[in-house]
């Protein structure tokens, strides 16, 4: 499975910009863009100034019917704060083309960062059981016949944030897809868990170039805060049920099997597991 999502495309951002309601902030930006090129303390005033952008009615509009006919909550029908809520985390997303760490990345590779476009995935964010990461090659020993996955309760981010504490890790042979191997058992403390909500999640076209790791540059943006949650491992079938742990990792191992033979490159995948059932959030090609 895959959440339910739709896109702001390439070109969206440069739109609200020109719209006349915004003519303000283009002239700010313009001015702030000549400054940075000698003064980097710019990037975080031309982020503060994206922030000011207005929602251009059409964009409302259109964003509300793609959503509502694809079966995703609008913000809006909780009220203008929420809806509010949704615009600035767009905006935080789009700002984030000049986040540092992007910036100076995308100069290292000789990227022109004026040719940087930034999409906006929105995308429903599933309340899940369990988050994992798989790489479809072993990225310890270089092995491509082997898959190396880690897992971890609640949502991903205790996975690829810095949270202390190991996860669950385990390989798998791609002709063996039933036969996952523990590695390593998990001793995170904190799970992170939400209400059913939407996430904005960044794609540009400097990202996922061939032979540069620019993945995860840019920002995502969830609407709601996560929950931090206590968990116990010991007490949870991923741990003490041999059948479900089984059932569970091979259904990981699968998912990441599938999806390198559908894109013919090793993968980087991000997922979730609710209900028993595999969703997979994003995959990009593995560095």
């Amino acid at each position: 499975g895959i959440p339910t999502s739709v896109a702001l495309p390439f070109g969206v951002f440069e739109k609200v910009l020109a719209d006349e309601a915004n003519k303000e902030v283009e002239q700010k930006l313009q001015i702030l863009k000549k400054k940075l090129g000698g003064d980097f303390g710019a990037l975080e005033e031309i982020r503060q100034t994206v922030l000011q952008l207005r929602a251009p009615s059409q964009l409302v509009q259109e964003l509300k019917t793609k959503m509502l006919t694809s079966g995703m909550p609008w913000p809006g029908d909780e009220g203008e704060q929420r809806w509010e809520q949704a615009w600035t985390a767009i905006k935080k997303v789009w700002a984030s083309k000049w986040n540092e760490r992007a910036y100076f990345s995308t100069r290292k590779v000789k990227l022109d960062h004026d040719y940087l476009c930034m999409a906006v995935l929105v995308q429903e964010v599933i309340n899940a059981d369990y988050a994992f990461v798989i790489h479809t090659t072993n990225p310890s020993s270089g092995d491509t016949s082997e898959i190396y996955a880690e897992v971890v309760k609640g949502l991903g981010e205790t996975l690829v944030g810095a949270y202390p504490g190991r996860a669950l890790s385990f390989v798998c042979k791609k002709n063996n897809l039933n036969s996952p191997q523990v590695l390593g058992y998990p001793s995170k403390p904190i799970g992170l868990f939400i209400r059913r909500s939407i996430i904005f999640r960044s794609d540009s076209n400097g990202e996922d170039l061939e032979g540069y790791a620019g993945a995860g540059l840019y920002d995502s943006v969830p609407m709601d805060k996560e929950e931090k949650v206590v968990v116990d491992y010991s007490s949870d079938p991923l741990i003490n049920d041999g059948k479900f742990q089984q059932a569970i990792l091979s259904s990981i191992a699968g998912a990441g099997n599938a999806i390198e033979e559908l894109y013919g490159s090793p993968q980087d995948i991000e997922g979730v597991i609710r209900d028993g059932k595999v969703y997979v959030v994003q995959t990009r090609p593995q560095m």
